[in-house]
C-alpha cells in the first residue's frame, strides 16, 4: 500500500471496522438502505466516538425543539469531521448537534422539506432545487466547511502500487476498459505486474454528492464520459455494481479481488484500502493527501454564491480529484421555521466550524480551507438573520 499512515484519530475503530467490513465482504452484498454501514470511519453515526460523543436525541431527519441542539444530514464525505465538530463544539459550547450520513441527495431533499436545520453536500444545489427550496423556506446559502479528496480505491493482491490517468479511469468507469492487465492500465504501470484479473467497477447506488465530483471529473478529462453519462448525483451507470454511500463502497471494494472504487479519502484510510496515484493536468503521479488537496484550492475564484469547483486542477502538485463540501443554511432562518434559539445556535456553529474547527481539519485528512474562502463563508453565515 502506498507510503500513507492512518493517523492515531481512528484509535480502538479500527479494529471494530475490521470486523464489520468482513462481515460485510462475507454477505457479499452492498448495504441497503436501510441497514447500518459498515465500514465507517472513527466518529461516523455508525460507532459510538470519543471525539463526538454528544449527540441530540432526535431521530434522523427530524428537527429538534428550540434548546434541544441542532440536527443536519446529508454527505457523508463531511461525515467524519462534522461528527467530530459535533463532540468538540458541545464540550465549548453546551450544544448538541446531530448530523446524519443519508448522501448528498437525501441531505438536500431533507433541508428544502425542512426536516433538519442545515444540510450537508459535495454537490452544490442545482438552479431548479434551489428555486424549490426558496418556495419551501427563502434563500439559501452555501457555506464551505473543507476541502477533500477522493481516491481512486482497488483491490490487486499482490499490487502495492498503481498509477492511472483520467481518461483510463473513465473508460473503466464506462466499461469499455475490463481486465487488469489491459495495455493502457499496462503502460501506466510499466514494470508492474498486473494480473489478467477482471475489473469489478464499483459506485454509489445512492444520490451522492461524491458520485456528483467524480461524474464531474470524469467529464472534465473524457469527451465520451461527458457526452453519454454526465455528471450527476445519481447517473444512469453503464457498467459496475453499486453500494450505499462512501462506506459500503469501501466495503465492497474490500471485500471483491479485482474492484476499483471511489471514496472520501478517511474512508480509505481507516480501513487500509490502497489507491492510486492520478495523473493530474501537469502531468504529475499524485496521491491524495491534505498537501495535494491544499495545492488543488490554491488560485480557485470563487462566485459570490460560493458555489464552485476545484476539479482537474492545473496546479503544480495537486490532486485532480478534490472539491469543497458544504451546509446548507437558510438566511433567514424564521421564515423556514426555526426557533431564534435554533438560529442562533445554527448560526454560532458555523462561524466555529470555519475558526476553531478548522484547526482539526487536517487531522481527519481534510484540508483547511484557504483564508480567503474562510472569509468569504464567514460573511455569508454573518448575513444570517439571528436571534
Amino acid at each position: 500500500m502506498q507510503n500513507v499512515t492512518t493517523r492515531a484519530r481512528f484509535g480502538v475503530f479500527a479494529a471494530v471496522g475490521a470486523l464489520a467490513l468482513t462481515a460485510a465482504a462475507c454477505g457479499g452484498s452492498s448495504s441497503s438502505s436501510s441497514s447500518t454501514s459498515s465500514a465507517a470511519p472513527a466518529g461516523s453515526s455508525d460507532t459510538a466516538s470519543a471525539s463526538a460523543p454528544v449527540t441530540s436525541s432526535a431521530p434522523a431527519g427530524s428537527a429538534v425543539a428550540s434548546g434541544d441542539g441542532l440536527t443536519g444530514s446529508g454527505s457523508t464525505f463531511q461525515l467524519p469531521i462534522v461528527q467530530k465538530w459535533a463532540g468538540d463544539f458541545a464540550a465549548a459550547d453546551n450544544i448538541k448537534v446531530n448530523y446524519q450520513g443519508v448522501g448528498s441527495g437525501a441531505g438536500i431533499l431533507a433541508f428544502t422539506a425542512k426536516t433538519v436545520n442545515f444540510g450537508g453536500t459535495d454537490a452544490p444545489m442545482k438552479d431548479e432545487e434551489i428555486a424549490a427550496a426558496q418556495k419551501a423556506g427563502g434563500d439559501v446559502l452555501h457555506i464551505p466547511i473543507v476541502l477533500g479528496s477522493e481516491p481512486i480505491i482497488y483491490n490487486l493482491p499482490g499490487v502495492s502500487k498503481l498509477q492511472l490517468d483520467g481518461p483510463t479511469l473513465a473508460n473503466i468507469y464506462l466499461g469499455t476498459t475490463t481486465k487488469w492487465s489491459d495495455p493502457a492500465i499496462a503502460a501506466l504501470n510499466p514494470g508492474a505486474k498486473l494480473p489478467d484479473t477482471d475489473i469489478t467497477v464499483v459506485h454509489r447506488q445512492d444520490s451522492s454528492g461524491t458520485t456528483y465530483v467524480f461524474t464531474g471529473y470524469l467529464s472534465a478529462v473524457s469527451p465520451e464520459w461527458k457526452s453519454s453519462v454526465g455528471q450527476d448525483k445519481e447517473p444512469q451507470w453503464p457498467a459496475g455494481e453499486g453500494a450505499e454511500k462512501n462506506d459500503g463502497v469501501a466495503a465492497q471494494v474490500k471485500g471483491t479481488e479485482g474492484a476499483i472504487g471511489y471514496v472520501e479519502l478517511a474512508y480509505a484510510l481507516q480501513n487500509k484500502i490502497p489507491f492510486a496515484a492520478l495523473k493530474n493536468k501537469a502531468g504529475e503521479f499524485v496521491l491524495p493527501s491534505v498537501e495535494s488537496t491544499t495545492a488543488a484550492g490554491a488560485g480557485a475564484q470563487y462566485p459570490a454564491d460560493l458555489r464552485f469547483a476545484l476539479l482537474d486542477s492545473a496546479s503544480k502538485g495537486a490532486y485532480p480529484i478534490a472539491t469543497a463540501t458544504w451546509q446548507l443554511a437558510w438566511k433567514d432562518p424564521s421564515k423556514a421555521g426555526l426557533s431564534a434559539t435554533t438560529a442562533a445556535d445554527l448560526k454560532k456553529f458555523l462561524l466555529w466550524e470555519l475558526s476553531d474547527g478548522q484547526k482539526s481539519a487536517s487531522s481527519l485528512d481534510y484540508a483547511p480551507l484557504p483564508a480567503d474562502l474562510v472569509k468569504l463563508a464567514t460573511d455569508a453565515v454573518n448575513t444570517i438573520a439571528a436571534g
